[in-house]
């Protein structure tokens, strides 16, 4: 069984009205991503660490949540990353950042340590040095100032199937990405290894838009991440 923390739209917004119905498309290219629904990554998927329990982390999500602001992110886009489409925000946002690597942070006592051929397996096509840092302490390399956000529409296809795919997405979108609000933090379930992930709670930010946040965080590494300071240059998905 893992865990996840995800970014799911809020119900009944635009962003996820056109989530379920990219999903509910009878598409090939389709079947890995629906496994993982639609959702932007905040803390990749983990097991539970030895002492910890599901009702400790979930008391952990509305903790955090409450001490949240919701706020409204960029403007999103279609963009192409590692061969598979996704939306993306249009220019960086440091809010969009920072709870992300909160999530990163605030959780991992929850995670357990990843397994060497998880290790191995993330490392197979290539880690930089400051990604193999962070995959060694936090189980995963795209965090903190690697990560990027996106919320993946499709798997990897060549050339002609990300055309195809960019159109239907331009089309169902009707020439604009709806509204991109950020309301909470939604904690997922892999009931089983291969199963699809469900929503085990969804937790509402109840802080009122512009509340305070912190200003800074230690990445783990030795480094203090700056939040808006999302890298551009390397890039690989390997959990959607």
């Amino acid at each position: 069984m893992r865990y996840a923390i995800y970014y799911t739209p809020p119900p009944e917004t635009a962003l996820a009205r056109f989530g379920a119905a990219w999903f509910a498309r009878n598409a090939p290219c389709l079947d890995t991503p629906r496994r993982y629904g639609f959702h932007g990554t905040l803390k990749a998927p983990f097991r539970l660490a030895a002492g910890t329990t599901e009702a400790e982390l979930l008391r952990a999500a509305g903790s955090f949540a409450a001490e949240r602001p919701a706020f409204s992110g960029p403007a999103l886009r279609l963009s192409v990353l590692a061969g598979f489409l996704a939306l993306t925000p249009s220019e960086p946002s440091e809010e969009l950042d920072r709870l992300a690597a909160d999530c990163v942070a605030a959780f991992d006592r929850f995670r357990a340590p990843a397994a060497e051929a998880e290790l191995a397996r993330r490392r197979r096509t290539g880690l930089s040095p400051r990604q193999e840092a962070l995959l060694l302490r936090w189980g995963y390399p795209y965090v903190m100032d690697a990560f990027r956000f996106h919320l993946t529409l499709t798997g990897r296809l060549d050339e002609a199937g990300l055309d195809r795919e960019r159109a239907e997405a331009e089309t169902m979108l009707a020439g604009s990405a709806p509204a991109f609000p950020v309301d909470g933090i939604t904690l997922m379930v892999e009931p089983a290894e291969g199963e699809a992930f469900h929503v085990l709670r969804r937790c509402e930010f109840a802080l009122p838009a512009g509340g305070t946040r912190r200003s800074g965080l230690e990445d783990g590494t030795g480094v203090r991440s700056s939040a808006g300071a999302t890298s551009r240059r390397s890039f690989d998905r390997r959990d959607p």
